[in-house]
């Protein structure tokens, strides 16, 4: 399997963030678990004020968000192996993880892993999306041995 062209960009000065060998990890273990030939991605970890920016300019929703995708088009007749950008909160992350009494790590990885599959046309925008997402996300997860990002922690 080649290796995915991964472009990590630290735009935010939160302290806790996972290595850059974890984030090619977790990207790893998706382009390993799904088929896709583009294998380039931007990861950008960022504040508040960016996410909120993008969420509202993308979404229409004013307020900092977890996970952001935004998928690759390439122009039509152009060979292209970028997949697409993911854009990471790290203080929504951090609070979420807190808030659900999950390990840092696993929330981290569970965001990449999230937002890989949006960039690769996964979504739960009905029950049957999400049934299908959900188990997918948690078996790369279990591979990475991470728990079910799902189940309830009693948090």
């Amino acid at each position: 399997m080649e290796d995915p062209a991964l472009e990590l960009q630290r735009a935010t000065s939160a302290d806790g963030l996972p290595s850059d060998e974890c984030f090619r990890q977790w990207v790893e273990a998706v382009c390993a678990a799904i088929s896709t030939d583009r294998r380039g991605l931007v990861i950008r970890l960022v504040d508040d004020a960016e996410s909120r920016a993008l969420n509202n300019d993308y979404r229409g929703k004013d307020r900092p968000t977890n996970v952001l995708s935004f998928p690759f088009e390439p122009i039509p007749g152009v060979e292209a192996d970028h997949l697409g950008d993911l854009v990471i909160c790290a203080r929504v992350v951090a609070d979420e993880s807190r808030e659900q009494g999950k390990p840092a790590e696993a929330h981290w990885a569970h965001m990449v892993v999230h937002g890989m599959l949006h960039l690769c046309g996964y979504d739960h925008v009905d029950d049957a999306g999400a049934e299908t997402m959900e188990a997918l996300e948690t078996r790369i997860l279990a591979g990475l041995g991470f728990p079910d990002p799902y189940r309830e922690t009693g948090a």
